[in-house]
């Protein structure tokens, strides 16, 4: 259940974030770092790439990827009791 909850409030977000970034933008004013790595427009263009990165999340998510990568990762650190 805990998923399906994800994936309804995740890509409507992210897609949100996609269209909405002008006005998003026009919200929070230039974000000096995305500006000044990605160029003139940078913050439009990480609106974009959080929106994108927020998407995958949310598939990775739902798929049970993001799980298994961070047992993977983590996992010999937490599960060393002995």
């Amino acid at each position: 259940m805990d998923k399906v909850l994800f994936a309804l409030i995740g890509f409507p977000l992210s897609f949100l974030i996609i269209i909405y970034r002008a006005k998003l933008k026009n919200f929070t004013g230039d974000i000096d770092f995305a500006e000044k790595y990605l160029g003139s427009g940078g913050t439009y263009s990480l609106f974009v790439l959080v929106g994108i990165g927020l998407f995958f999340v949310t598939l990775m998510y739902i798929t049970g990827t993001v799980q298994s990568v961070l047992s993977g990762l983590f996992g010999p650190f937490l599960l060393s009791g002995n």
